[in-house]
């Protein structure tokens, strides 16, 4: 038979009946080999004897691993269990012979040369033997099988930080998965407990001990985390460590989905921005919500952007009664169509449709008379809306009036606004309309029956247009990646956490309420491009480096949740808060914004960009423009 052929044969499972045939014959042989060990040195053996009492205790054994099932565990993966299964059936089969020699000696005085006659410590020295051999066996046809299928082929040195029971799972993984082209030559720890230990014949080491120096030696490109709880904090503290050695990070999926049956050793992913977010991920949790959604009537406006999408998702698995889901993106819309079919088969409507378009929203809310307004559409990227700031105005001021207006008159129960923290003390016109739009929102909360709430939070991790998908993209393309400014610092937050809050905020709200999220610390941008850049395998600055651009019109070097003038109310979660905004003569700027949505409406001739900015400045005092045009109407007006 060929290496081919030993190889193909290997690769599959052996029938049952030879695994049984193969442990009945370890048996018959330990029994011998027990024999002449007791009995050579008493002088007594008795060949023929032996043989026969061989046939009876290889018939008790046999039937003892037919009750155990010993033969049925598949030989190349066997563990613990299947030598805790081989030490059951064994001691069974070892008390049953005992007490039927013991039986047939005083009760039925059997002869002393009878096959029933048997010796206790050929008996016991003989269970010994054969749990060893049975287990021996499955070793080393398990090493075979390793070494025939890795043999030849080029496997990577890994480190693999975690001792615990996922860094367990991942071992075995790694070692039963015959696609998998690692092999694992350090294992690390963070866990004072488990340093210096032994596992799987690896001693624990402390993972502040990986150097760069270590990784060359032993050839190392590649560390994985296998934490058993991916806790956020313990992932940036390791990979805070292990970044700038000249390595790749992975990590292994989350315990639920080992616990669906979804890992495998090809799906180890690459650590991301997200596992690395410096705190815990907020979840809400809380069942009014789905309570409060059930055989509701709910509208999402700009339903196929980042917010929208995940928003539509979240409560596509809630029971309402109908869930529309508006955008002016047609394609955009129709792949969530496609991906939310498989959720919710019944009650969901897609309108392509435009939120400025006052006519058609009108028959929108007619037709569907929604009790709960979710408002996420707008523009929001900072230096476009800074070079069209009639666009701005007229989707995030005027269309959000609409929507607000049509509430009004439609009699919605709630209203739900996305705002951003860039509409705390703006210093671009994309920030300054949102915090236009909340004042609108706001003046209207006290005069009518509808409830007006607005959700404010950071920039969102994998949005669309947002910092990651840049640096993604400029890494794709070889770097180098841009930042605009050494110092700048944003707030993060994934989607599914602004969605959750927004969600919350619909249930809690009673109306007048803008909800903040605490998310932490800032993260300083220059340093999550680095993190970036090492989180790719790539080393800063020798593969990749970084390119400061300067300051883009309108923007802030630090953002801010709470504006100076402002307070926080705690709620039922600690990790949100309702922020006091001072609504100082909210009715004369309310006139003001009408005035405004008027004449952006009525002008015949496309509006000169400083005029309509000046005129937001009159409704928010505290917009005061950096690094753009507008500075001037800041000096004119200090003048």
């Amino acid at each position: 038979m060929s290496f081919y052929q030993i190889k193909k044969r290997l690769s599959r499972d052996n029938p049952r009946w030879v695994v049984l045939l193969v442990d009945v014959l370890i048996v018959f042989c330990c029994f011998l080999l027990s024999n002449y060990v007791i009995n050579s040195f008493r002088g007594r053996l008795d060949e023929m004897l032996m043989m026969q009492q061989a046939f009876l205790v290889t018939f008790v054994f046999g039937l003892s691993f037919l009750f155990y099932k010993t033969y049925r565990g598949i030989i190349r993966q066997a563990d613990i269990k299947d030598a805790q299964g081989i030490m059951a059936a064994c001691a069974s089969a070892l008390v049953s012979l005992m007490f039927l020699s013991f039986c047939l000696r005083h009760f039925a005085e059997i002869a002393s040369n009878s096959m029933f006659n048997l010796s206790y410590a050929v008996l016991f020295m003989h269970a010994v033997f054969t749990m060893v051999a049975m287990v021996a066996a499955r070793i080393v046809y398990k090493y075979m099988y390793e070494q025939l299928f890795y043999y030849g082929r080029h496997v990577e040195p890994i480190v693999l930080i975690g001792a615990g029971q996922m860094g367990t799972v991942t071992q075995n993984l790694l070692k039963t998965d015959i696609r998998n082209r690692y092999k694992i030559v350090l294992i690390a720890d963070d866990k004072e407990a488990r340093i210096g230990r032994r596992v799987n014949g690896f001693n624990i080491i402390d993972f502040r001990l990986l150097t760069s120096e270590m990784m060359e030696t032993l050839g190392i490109e590649t560390v994985i985390i296998a934490l058993d709880d991916n806790n956020k904090e313990r992932l940036q503290r390791i990979s805070a460590h292990i970044e700038p050695l000249p390595v790749k990070m992975k990590i292994m999926p989350s315990s639920a989905k080992l616990l669906r049956g979804e890992v495998a050793a090809r799906q180890l992913r690459p650590l991301n921005i997200g596992d690395l977010l410096g705190r815990e991920t907020i979840k809400l949790n809380n069942p009014e919500v789905q309570a409060s959604l059930c055989s509701k009537v709910i509208l999402i406006t700009g339903a196929a952007g980042s917010i929208g999408s995940e928003l539509a998702r979240q409560i596509a698995h809630t029971k309402f009664s109908k869930l529309v889901l508006l955008d002016q993106a047609e394609s955009a819309l129709y792949d969530l169509q496609q991906e939310l079919k498989h959720i919710a088969a019944h009650g969901l409507r897609y309108v392509v449709g435009n939120v400025r378009d006052i006519h058609f929203m009108d028959t929108v809310f007619e037709k569907y008379k929604p009790d709960v307004v979710f408002h996420a559409a707008a523009y929001k990227h900072v230096p476009l809306m800074e070079q069209n700031p009639y666009e701005a105005i007229l989707t995030n001021i005027y269309g959000s009036k609409v929507i607000a207006d049509l509430s009004v008159k439609h009699g919605v129960d709630k209203f739900v606004m996305v705002s951003t923290d860039k509409a705390v003390n703006p210093t671009n016109v994309m920030g300054a309309t949102k915090r236009i739009a909340e004042i609108y929102v706001s003046a209207l909360n006290k005069q009518t029956a509808t409830n007006f709430i607005v959700t404010r939070f950071g920039n969102v991790l994998g949005s669309n247009g947002s910092v990651i998908p840049l640096f993604e993209s400029q890494l794709n393309k070889g770097g180098p990646l841009t930042v605009t400014h050494p110092d700048i610092t944003r707030y993060f937050m994934t989607i599914p956490e602004a969605c959750q809050l927004v969600q919350d905020a619909a249930v809690m709200g009673a109306g007048g309420e803008i909800f903040v999220f605490d998310m932490g610390e800032p993260v300083k941008i220059m340093e999550l491009a680095k993190r970036m850049i090492r989180l790719k395998g790539y080393r800063y600055p020798q593969d990749v480096g970084i390119v400061v651009t300067g300051l883009r019109p309108g923007e802030k070097i630090y953002e801010e949740l709470l504006a100076n003038d402002e307070n926080t109310v705690k709620t039922h979660h600690e990790k949100i808060m309702i922020a006091k905004v001072n609504l100082y003569d909210v009715e004369h700027r309310k006139t003001k914004i009408n005035t405004l949505c008027a004449f952006i409406k009525n002008t015949s001739s496309s509006p000169q960009p400083m005029h309509l900015v000046a005129k937001m400045k009159e409704i928010v005092p505290e917009f005061v423009s950096q690094n753009s045009i507008f500075e001037e109407l800041d000096t004119k007006e200090a003048v």
